[in-house]
């Protein structure tokens, strides 16, 4: 399935972007005034393959799992608190869910790797979705997080569950999201292990550990890399070894939106490293990536860099949950209007400079 999937997914159209860079130097503004927004926005023209973007159908996938490396005590907070945060997501308590109710985007919360035994599935104001690919990772400090086979399936899961709400809801943009206590880790491991950076240069204090805290989360990462030796230029090797499933799954989503021609937001350090593994599969998802922001993780700036993506917001954020990718949406929608209201410099009847 993977591989068709992969197949599928092409580069978005360079005619319409080469329109879209047309429109722009004819707008009633001095060359590219907005700067950013002019670059957000023909990039969604060639997305779309029309000069009239929309981006107004949108969801947050939030995707969660737990993690076996938690044991090695990285994280500030206690396993439990990825169920106790699932709850609050559903209910629509949580952060995440304040941002995007106040952006119109619908939320939707999937259950694909934690080790919560809800016995009876939570009702509440947001989607929840229950599709476990396994109870967690194991220790990847003592052995591979999952196997190859559960690697595959997570980004499987993902893709599934943001295809079918996307055919079903018509949605024109997508945002990532996340939850598991310890996720950090994981993704650093996988920065590391791709951007073949030592992992002081990447792991960050998470959710707000201390110095001696954070060395020892460097070692935990520095360990786990030496003995499953995961295969940079092997994204589900990377993953099976020292990922998460709900990092598998967001790579899942990113897949789902370039197969639909739809852009991503992409959210912070956790979703970034999952965008590594898309990319790490197919170069053209690229295509439909956007950056929601810079978050405060150390090795945060070094993922866009290598992925070649432009943070749009830059608010010293680090709660992941897909805040970020969603506030960013405010400034994609804002970046659609321009280039499809902003009249022209004939059609303005405006003279236009030499």
């Amino acid at each position: 399935m993977l591989n068709r999937i992969l197949d599928s997914i092409t580069p978005y159209s360079d005619e319409y972007l080469k329109k879209a860079i047309q429109r722009t130097s004819e707008l009633i503004m001095p060359p590219r005034a907005v700067g950013m927004l002019n670059d957000i926005s023909e990039k969604l023209c060639a997305i779309q393959s029309t000069l009239k973007p929309e981006v107004d159908k949108r969801a947050v996938f939030v995707f969660a799992g737990d993690h076996g490396v938690v044991e090695e005590g990285v994280s500030a907070f206690p396993a439990v608190v990825t169920c106790e945060m699932i709850r609050a997501f559903v209910n629509d308590i949580a952060t995440i869910t304040v941002l995007a109710r106040q952006n119109n985007a619908k939320v939707v919360v999937a259950d694909v790797g934690s080790r919560c035994d809800f016995k009876e599935k939570i009702i509440g104001k947001n989607e929840f979705i229950i599709k476990k690919v396994k109870n967690g990772t194991e220790n990847f400090t003592k052995q591979p997080a999952m196997s190859r086979q559960e690697a595959e399936k997570s980004i499987e899961t993902g893709f599934e569950i943001a295809l079918k709400y996307i055919e079903s809801h018509n949605l024109n943009i997508v945002a990532t999201g996340d939850m598991g206590i310890g996720n950090t880790t994981p993704s650093a491991a996988i920065a590391s292990v791709i951007l073949d950076k030592d992992p002081t240069l990447i792991a960050g204090k998470g959710t707000g550990i201390d110095e001696k805290r954070w060395q020892n989360k460097v070692n935990v990462i520095k360990r786990g890399i030496e003995l499953n030796k995961p295969d940079k230029n092997d994204p589900i090797d990377v993953l099976s070894k020292v990922g998460g499933i709900e990092i598998g799954a967001i790579a899942g989503v990113i897949l789902a939106a370039a197969y639909k021609k739809i852009p991503v937001v992409v959210d912070g350090f956790i979703s970034t490293a999952a965008a590594l593994i898309a990319y790490g599969l197919s170069k053209n998802t690229h295509y439909y990536m956007f950056a929601g922001h810079l978050s405060e993780e150390n090795g945060h700036k070094l993922m866009l860099e290598y992925l070649n993506l432009k943070p749009i917001l830059k608010l010293n954020m680090r709660l992941g949950e897909g805040t970020g990718a969603t506030l960013a949406m405010h400034i994609i929608d804002a970046a659609a209007k321009v280039i499809s209201e902003v009249a022209t410099f004939s059609q303005a009847g405006v003279s236009k400079g030499e």
